[in-house]
């Protein structure tokens, strides 16, 4: 019986080659960059297949399915330009990035339509805004590539602007979104979906501009994540749910708070163990893109399946 995830076994497999094979010399950024390329956008492509679409939506869904793997493979090879092939002083690993670049606009105008056509429905406007947030990512990617200062910001800030926006950003919006499909709605909840869509916004002008904008923004993101993954676990224990999804958004959720006790922790830690916070970075994207991200898409996939077979099971 073919998996739900099956899609995205080809780029699982490039994903766990370019993190173990020392032959790309690519550093952990790289890596994450290309794991949401390969891996955490299609589960989000797959996700969307449970969208209600008009004609011209279906049109668009099916060529951003058609064109995802090649966008990715066009990212892979401009980060192997730059790092493993010895050409990062050339315009080439820019312009393979804007394959890329191009990819996450059709998904952000994708975004667009689905908040057009669903004014009134707050969770397909965050699901919406996330991919949106794609494309913010997608186009500091391209700047990453094309080694090009923004706004005074070097390279390496524009690395991190587009995993922050590849991970963060973009997901937490569709995860609470998603939420939205099947939670009884509560009159906090287009709050946290406001809040939601700000917090990036915030986050991403603080890197550049204003440290307590910054700070501003990661709060209402943190308070944001907590809210989602409280409601979410509360949401698990009601009923019987299918197994996959409960067991993976589960810990999805169990990564989230390993990392804020991880980081309620930190100074502890470093004191007795001689550590600084670049040994935690790791530690820190590992579960957070792999634990609460993955897990958490994965999930949700297995959980709008489950909802679309057995409607009448997730009613509270």
């Amino acid at each position: 019986m073919k998996s739900l995830i099956t899609p995205t076994i080809p780029g699982g497999i490039i994903t766990m080659i370019v993190f173990n094979l020392d032959y790309f010399q690519f550093n952990l950024v790289e890596k994450f960059l290309l794991f949401a390329t390969f891996v955490i956008v299609p589960l989000v492509i797959l996700l969307l297949g449970r969208d209600e679409r008009d004609q011209h939506q279906r049109i668009m869904y099916v060529v951003i399915k058609l064109l995802q793997f090649p966008a990715a493979l066009l990212a892979l090879a401009s980060v192997m330009s730059s790092k493993t092939w010895g050409l990062g002083n050339t315009a080439l690993p820019g312009l393979l990035s804007l394959g890329w670049l191009l990819f996450t606009l059709m998904l952000c105008i994708y975004g667009l339509t689905m908040i057009m056509n669903h004014k009134g429905r707050t969770g397909e406007i965050a699901i919406g805004a996330g991919l949106v947030y794609f494309f913010i990512g997608g186009f500091w990617f391209a700047l990453y590539q094309f080694q090009l200062d923004f706004f005074q910001a070097n390279p390496a800030t524009h690395a991190l602007s587009s995993v922050h926006f590849h991970f963060s950003s973009a997901i937490v919006p569709i995860f609470i979104g998603v939420l939205g499909r099947v939670m009884t709605k509560k009159r906090w909840y287009p709050w946290v979906v406001a809040a939601d869509l700000i917090g990036p916004i915030l986050i991403a002008v603080g890197i550049m501009f204003s440290k307590p904008l910054e700070y501003i923004g990661v709060t209402l993101f943190a308070c944001n994540i907590t809210i989602y993954t409280t409601y979410l676990l509360a949401y698990l224990r009601k009923g019987p749910l299918h197994r996959k999804a409960t067991f993976f958004l589960f810990l999805s959720c169990i990564a989230f708070y390993t990392i804020v006790v991880l980081s309620i922790s930190y100074p502890l830690l470093k004191n007795a163990f001689s550590l600084t916070i670049l040994d935690f970075i790791p530690i820190y994207g590992l579960l957070h893109a792999f634990g609460f991200v993955l897990c958490g898409l994965v999930g949700w996939v297995y959980m709008m399946d489950s909802l679309e077979k057995n409607p009448h099971v997730y009613e509270t």
